[in-house]
């Protein structure tokens, strides 16, 4: 139901989607440029991804080498990456969330929300 009992103003509900969809590719722009980093093992891995997810980066220690155990430094940059993805989709959440909040809670489809 409509206040009054009146049909709802389209041309006032295009407006507000259209600025709604003009606010959610800002967000999304700044997400795809914002970094956020991840470590692991007290440094010797970091991992930075943007705000969107995308891997872009990846340091690791000299001392993180070793040839014969890269399986603890396959362990490290997995941690490292795990870290700033999550970094990533906290910061997502945080811009998003109050954009999506209006639209029942199901987001919108085409979007990793």
């Amino acid at each position: 139901m409509f206040p009054g009992g009146g049909q709802p103003n389209m041309q006032q509900l295009l407006k507000q989607a259209q600025k709604m969809q003009q606010e959610l590719a800002k967000v999304q722009q700044e997400l795809a440029e914002a970094k956020v980093n991840g470590t692991a093992g007290g440094g010797l891995v970091e991992a930075t991804v943007t705000g969107s997810g995308e891997l872009v980066a990846l340091t690791i220690a000299p001392a993180a080498v070793d040839p014969e155990d890269t399986e603890t430094l396959a362990d490290l940059i997995l941690a490292a990456v795990r870290d700033a993805t999550q970094a990533a989709q906290k910061m997502q959440a945080e811009r998003m969330g109050p954009l999506t909040q209006g639209l029942g809670g199901g987001g919108i489809p085409g979007l990793p929300f």
